[in-house]
């Protein structure tokens, strides 16, 4: 049995499940989710609990007891807690800013870039524009939207330079060796 999949998810007050079928909807201070299950799992609410059962012990049941079971979790923990990324602009002249909603960075390209917030996405810069945090209840959406903030600048290996998910080791290269002899 999956190690993972028979594990009961807790749901915390405040958290509201409606199962119908195989469509699940979690409500909570955060937010609103929903997935739809394979059909051949069986997710239960049993005294404020989450239980999710497979029907047999074929291989690919066994992998999707588990993932039913971290996904469910995953958004009982985005509708009461939410997510987070912080990412760390790094070189000269590099910031990011908010206009309203709109995220707006400055990574030496000759324009400014405009981020929308997408909907049940939130940016916050604090002090210094240094720093760029995305919050959301969609624990998949918050890494996409911070893995597309980071794509607009990589962090490069000679200087370092771009945008980087905080404590993002990044390995340096050594640059142009001076000419030796003549």
């Amino acid at each position: 049995m999956s190690r993972i999949g028979k594990q009961p998810i807790e749901l915390p007050d405040k958290v509201e499940v409606d199962i119908r079928g195989s469509e699940v909807k979690i409500e909570g201070p955060k937010g609103k989710l929903t997935h739809s299950c394979h059909p051949d799992m069986v997710v239960k609410l049993q005294d404020g609990v989450l239980i999710v059962e497979r029907p047999t012990d074929h291989r690919n049941h066994r992998a999707l007891h588990g993932l039913t079971r971290a996904l469910l979790a995953n958004m009982v923990h985005g509708v009461s807690e939410g997510y987070t990324k912080n990412l760390e602009i790094v070189g000269t002249g590099y910031r990011a800013e908010m206009q309203g909603e709109t995220l707006i960075l400055y990574l030496g390209y000759s324009h400014p870039i405009e981020f929308p917030a997408p909907e049940g996405i939130s940016f916050e810069v604090p002090r210094g524009g240094r720093t760029v945090i995305v919050h959301g209840s969609d624990k998949e959406l918050v890494g996409e939207i911070a893995a597309r903030i980071r794509r607009q600048r990589p962090p490069e290996p000679y200087k370092g330079k771009g945008v980087r998910y905080q404590g993002e080791y990044v390995r340096r290269k050594a640059g142009k060796a001076g000419r030796v002899g003549a």
